[in-house]
């Protein structure tokens, strides 16, 4: 933001051109801050672009592509001017473009961490996709980017913002319905397409975990409010021809410090998805659980009831708003460092056969 005294001294020009990078810092707390989307796959294209056109606080303003005949057809599909387009190479002119306030990490997993640190220092706001990168050490290194550049850092935890899985984490917090006994969770899909990314550990750092059981293992820690003291893992791949450097199922149990254990599962092998916790009053579930809309649930005291809303429009608007109001997200690096941390643990788990104690654990727990 630029200090007020060359606000003020640029207000005559602005007020020419109200649409202008000039005109939104003039009025900072009014106007929608420029969100740049990098990598422009299936969750950029089907998901976040289209949530941008239903933000309050924030707009598509620039891309960052490694396809060139995407370029055109964003550009006329958004209305992107072609100084607001970027590849991965020239990426880093993007700390010049004012129309740019936060940077949307949206790639391969193994690419996040060098393009959060690069988007820091160019001085831009970041949302980072889950996970959040494919090591512990990487996420700590994309904090302290961050904070180094005094910029901030959230990552792209959709679910916070969601009624069905808040209302779960009320459950589970609140003690609504008596204490905690115990969580299951799962979310698999069948992945056959043999030259997936997915398949590929150096691009996604592991196989279903880091994909989808990063949900289950989010929801237990958020029902619970605690972070969990160990874990114990098994791999249960059925086709080990077909899965040979990841794994294609895994089963995994968290235990937490009062005493709650989440089971939990996930695979490319098998269709599920549900969160699901049993207290003494009785249970309340998630099923689905994860998906984009459509989440059906029930508690103890009937049917949850909650109208459709968009759950990434309400994600980066609360960023921006964090960003327009100077707080922390609610879903912040530390956030992203921990559950990395815990699947490493998990993958070290199921390799050796043993419980693992989380240690060095980062204790970032969300509060409701």
């Amino acid at each position: 933001m630029k200090e007020s005294i060359a606000l003020g001294a640029g207000l005559a020009f602005a007020s020419l051109f109200p649409e202008s990078a000039s005109s939104r810092r003039q009025n900072w707390n009014d106007g929608k801050l420029g969100v740049a989307l990098v990598g422009l796959g299936n969750y950029a294209a089907h998901q976040l672009a289209p949530a941008l056109q239903k933000t309050s606080h924030c707009y598509l303003a620039a891309i960052v592509t490694g396809t060139k005949s995407k370029e055109g057809e964003w550009a006329r599909k958004y209305g992107i001017p072609d100084k607001n387009i970027y590849n991965y190479e020239n990426f880093d002119r993007i700390s010049g473009n004012e129309d740019v306030d936060i940077v949307y990490v949206v790639l391969p997993n193994s690419m996040h961490a060098e393009f959060t640190i690069r988007a820091a220092e160019a001085g831009k706001h970041v949302i980072c996709e889950k996970p959040m990168a494919t090591s512990a050490e990487d996420c700590r290194k994309m904090i302290e980017a961050c904070k180094k550049a005094n910029k901030k850092l959230s990552i792209g935890y959709r679910h916070h913002f969601d009624p069905y899985n808040l209302k779960m984490m009320e459950i589970g917090q609140k003690k609504l319905f008596g204490p905690l006994v115990s969580i299951e969770g799962g979310h698999a899909f069948v992945l056959n397409n043999p030259n997936a990314w997915r398949l590929d550990k150096e691009l996604a750092g592991g196989g279903p975990l880091m994909d989808l059981g990063i949900y289950s293992l989010q929801g237990s820690i958020y029902i619970v409010g605690e972070a969990p003291t160990h874990v114990i893992a098994r791999d249960t791949t059925i086709k080990k021809d077909f899965f040979r450097n990841i794994e294609g199922s895994l089963e995994w149990e968290m235990h937490f410090p009062s005493g709650v254990i989440a089971k939990c599962r996930t695979s490319y092998e098998d269709r599920y998805n549900y969160l699901r916790v049993h207290a003494e009053q009785g249970t309340a579930e998630l099923q689905p659980a994860y998906s984009y809309g459509g989440l059906k649930g029930i508690a103890p005291d009937g049917e949850m009831k909650f109208g459709e809303i968009n759950q990434q429009a309400r994600q980066m608007d609360d960023f921006a708003l964090c960003v327009k109001e100077n707080r922390d997200s609610i879903v912040p690096g530390e956030m992203g460092w921990r559950d990395v941390y815990i699947m490493e643990m998990i993958y070290e788990s199921a390799k050796t056969g043993s419980r693992i104690a989380l240690k060095d654990l980062p204790k970032f727990v969300r509060r409701v």
